[in-house]
Protein backbone atom coordinates (compact mmCIF):
# COMPACT_ATOMS: atom_id res chain seq x y z
CA UNK A 1 0.00 0.00 0.00
CA UNK A 2 1.30 3.41 -0.95
CA UNK A 3 1.21 5.85 1.93
CA UNK A 4 1.08 9.55 1.15
CA UNK A 5 3.73 11.30 3.25
CA UNK A 6 3.23 15.05 3.28
CA UNK A 7 6.89 15.56 4.32
CA UNK A 8 8.14 13.92 1.15
CA UNK A 9 10.04 16.31 -1.15
CA UNK A 10 7.83 16.90 -4.15
CA UNK A 11 8.63 19.05 -7.20
CA UNK A 12 5.69 21.39 -6.50
CA UNK A 13 7.71 24.58 -6.97
CA UNK A 14 8.87 23.31 -10.34
CA UNK A 15 5.32 22.28 -11.28
CA UNK A 16 4.07 25.72 -10.31
CA UNK A 17 6.70 27.12 -12.69
CA UNK A 18 5.18 25.01 -15.47
CA UNK A 19 7.87 22.34 -15.79
CA UNK A 20 6.30 19.30 -17.42
CA UNK A 21 8.85 16.91 -15.87
CA UNK A 22 7.69 18.03 -12.42
CA UNK A 23 4.06 17.34 -13.35
CA UNK A 24 5.07 13.94 -14.69
CA UNK A 25 6.74 13.15 -11.35
CA UNK A 26 3.67 14.29 -9.41
CA UNK A 27 1.40 12.27 -11.67
CA UNK A 28 3.52 9.12 -11.25
CA UNK A 29 3.56 9.64 -7.47
CA UNK A 30 -0.17 10.15 -6.98
CA UNK A 31 -1.85 8.43 -9.91
CA UNK A 32 -2.34 5.01 -8.29
CA UNK A 33 -3.28 6.01 -4.72
CA UNK A 34 -5.68 8.63 -6.08
CA UNK A 35 -7.27 6.11 -8.45
CA UNK A 36 -7.66 3.52 -5.68
CA UNK A 37 -9.31 6.08 -3.39
CA UNK A 38 -11.70 7.31 -6.09
CA UNK A 39 -12.52 3.78 -7.25
CA UNK A 40 -13.38 2.68 -3.72
CA UNK A 41 -15.78 5.61 -3.52
CA UNK A 42 -17.38 5.27 -6.94
CA UNK A 43 -17.00 1.53 -7.69
CA UNK A 44 -16.86 2.59 -11.34
CA UNK A 45 -13.61 2.07 -13.25
CA UNK A 46 -14.27 4.56 -16.05
CA UNK A 47 -15.65 7.23 -13.72
CA UNK A 48 -12.59 6.77 -11.49
CA UNK A 49 -10.23 7.26 -14.40
CA UNK A 50 -12.17 10.34 -15.47
CA UNK A 51 -12.15 11.82 -11.96
CA UNK A 52 -8.41 11.25 -11.53
CA UNK A 53 -7.79 12.93 -14.87
CA UNK A 54 -10.07 15.85 -13.96
CA UNK A 55 -8.35 16.20 -10.58
CA UNK A 56 -4.94 16.51 -12.23
CA UNK A 57 -6.26 18.94 -14.83
CA UNK A 58 -7.71 21.08 -12.03
CA UNK A 59 -4.44 20.84 -10.12
CA UNK A 60 -2.52 22.13 -13.15
CA UNK A 61 -5.00 24.94 -13.66
CA UNK A 62 -5.19 25.98 -10.02
CA UNK A 63 -1.74 25.21 -8.59
CA UNK A 64 -1.40 28.88 -7.61
CA UNK A 65 -4.17 28.38 -5.01
CA UNK A 66 -2.09 25.79 -3.13
CA UNK A 67 -0.77 27.64 -0.08
CA UNK A 68 1.61 25.03 1.31
CA UNK A 69 3.63 23.07 -1.24
CA UNK A 70 4.16 20.27 1.28
CA UNK A 71 0.42 19.58 1.35
CA UNK A 72 0.11 18.88 -2.36
CA UNK A 73 -1.11 15.30 -1.78
CA UNK A 74 -3.93 16.28 0.55
CA UNK A 75 -4.87 19.14 -1.78
CA UNK A 76 -5.00 16.80 -4.79
CA UNK A 77 -7.08 14.23 -2.88
CA UNK A 78 -9.39 17.08 -1.87
CA UNK A 79 -9.91 17.99 -5.52
CA UNK A 80 -10.74 14.35 -6.36
CA UNK A 81 -13.02 14.14 -3.32
CA UNK A 82 -14.96 17.18 -4.54
CA UNK A 83 -15.26 15.61 -7.99
CA UNK A 84 -16.76 12.49 -6.38
CA UNK A 85 -19.22 14.62 -4.44
CA UNK A 86 -20.23 16.41 -7.63
CA UNK A 87 -20.84 13.04 -9.25
CA UNK A 88 -23.05 11.90 -6.35
CA UNK A 89 -24.96 15.16 -6.43
CA UNK A 90 -25.78 14.61 -10.09
CA UNK A 91 -27.70 11.57 -8.88
CA UNK A 92 -25.46 8.87 -10.31
CA UNK A 93 -25.53 5.74 -8.21
CA UNK A 94 -22.20 4.03 -7.63
CA UNK A 95 -23.92 0.80 -6.69
CA UNK A 96 -25.27 0.35 -10.24
CA UNK A 97 -21.76 -0.25 -11.56
CA UNK A 98 -21.03 -2.67 -8.71
CA UNK A 99 -24.25 -4.60 -9.42
CA UNK A 100 -23.37 -4.80 -13.11
CA UNK A 101 -19.94 -6.24 -12.30
CA UNK A 102 -21.45 -8.75 -9.89
CA UNK A 103 -23.92 -9.87 -12.58
CA UNK A 104 -21.04 -10.53 -15.00
CA UNK A 105 -19.46 -12.97 -12.57
CA UNK A 106 -15.89 -13.33 -11.39
CA UNK A 107 -14.68 -15.80 -14.06
CA UNK A 108 -12.98 -18.24 -11.65
CA UNK A 109 -14.35 -21.52 -12.95
CA UNK A 110 -11.56 -23.74 -11.64
CA UNK A 111 -10.19 -21.64 -8.76
CA UNK A 112 -9.46 -23.33 -5.44
CA UNK A 113 -12.20 -23.23 -2.83
CA UNK A 114 -10.21 -20.96 -0.53
CA UNK A 115 -9.72 -18.37 -3.24
CA UNK A 116 -13.43 -18.40 -4.03
CA UNK A 117 -14.40 -18.00 -0.40
CA UNK A 118 -11.92 -15.15 0.08
CA UNK A 119 -13.13 -13.41 -3.10
CA UNK A 120 -16.74 -13.78 -1.97
CA UNK A 121 -15.90 -12.34 1.45
CA UNK A 122 -14.01 -9.44 -0.12
CA UNK A 123 -16.89 -8.75 -2.49
CA UNK A 124 -19.36 -8.88 0.38
CA UNK A 125 -17.18 -6.58 2.48
CA UNK A 126 -16.97 -4.07 -0.38
CA UNK A 127 -20.73 -4.33 -0.87
CA UNK A 128 -21.27 -3.62 2.83
CA UNK A 129 -18.82 -0.73 2.66
CA UNK A 130 -20.91 0.59 -0.21
CA UNK A 131 -23.95 0.66 2.09
CA UNK A 132 -22.35 3.34 4.24
CA UNK A 133 -23.06 6.95 3.45
CA UNK A 134 -20.52 8.58 1.12
CA UNK A 135 -19.05 10.75 3.95
CA UNK A 136 -18.58 7.70 6.20
CA UNK A 137 -17.17 5.56 3.40
CA UNK A 138 -14.81 8.36 2.43
CA UNK A 139 -13.29 8.80 5.90
CA UNK A 140 -12.86 5.03 6.31
CA UNK A 141 -11.08 4.73 2.98
CA UNK A 142 -8.83 7.72 3.60
CA UNK A 143 -7.97 6.57 7.12
CA UNK A 144 -7.41 2.86 6.54
CA UNK A 145 -6.57 2.54 2.85
CA UNK A 146 -4.51 5.69 2.36
CA UNK A 147 -3.46 5.95 6.03
CA UNK A 148 -4.21 9.68 6.13
CA UNK A 149 -4.15 11.45 9.47
CA UNK A 150 -7.32 13.04 10.82
CA UNK A 151 -5.93 16.45 9.84
CA UNK A 152 -5.28 15.30 6.28
CA UNK A 153 -8.78 13.80 6.05
CA UNK A 154 -10.23 17.09 7.27
CA UNK A 155 -8.32 18.92 4.58
CA UNK A 156 -9.40 16.49 1.85
CA UNK A 157 -13.08 16.46 2.83
CA UNK A 158 -13.36 20.09 3.90
CA UNK A 159 -14.81 19.00 7.24
CA UNK A 160 -13.71 20.02 10.72
CA UNK A 161 -11.45 17.57 12.58
CA UNK A 162 -14.22 16.94 15.11
CA UNK A 163 -16.57 16.04 12.28
CA UNK A 164 -13.96 13.70 10.80
CA UNK A 165 -13.51 11.98 14.18
CA UNK A 166 -17.26 11.62 14.55
CA UNK A 167 -17.73 10.28 11.01
CA UNK A 168 -14.89 7.82 11.48
CA UNK A 169 -16.31 6.61 14.80
CA UNK A 170 -19.83 6.17 13.48
CA UNK A 171 -18.58 4.66 10.22
CA UNK A 172 -16.67 2.00 12.16
CA UNK A 173 -19.74 1.25 14.27
CA UNK A 174 -22.02 1.08 11.22
CA UNK A 175 -19.62 -1.16 9.31
CA UNK A 176 -19.16 -3.43 12.33
CA UNK A 177 -22.96 -3.78 12.64
CA UNK A 178 -23.32 -4.53 8.92
CA UNK A 179 -20.61 -7.18 9.16
CA UNK A 180 -22.21 -8.76 12.23
CA UNK A 181 -25.65 -8.72 10.60
CA UNK A 182 -24.26 -10.43 7.52
CA UNK A 183 -21.98 -12.85 9.44
CA UNK A 184 -18.75 -12.01 7.62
Amino acid sequence: MLVVDEREQLPVVEARAGESAAWDALFRRYQLPLYVYVFELTQDEQASLDIVQEAFINAVRHIETLREDGKFGSWLFGIAHQKCLQRWRRGEREWEAREELAAQGMGFESAPDELLVRREQEAEFMRLLGELSPPQRSVLLLHFLEEFSLEQIAQVTGAAIGTVKSRLHYAKLALRKLIEDHSL
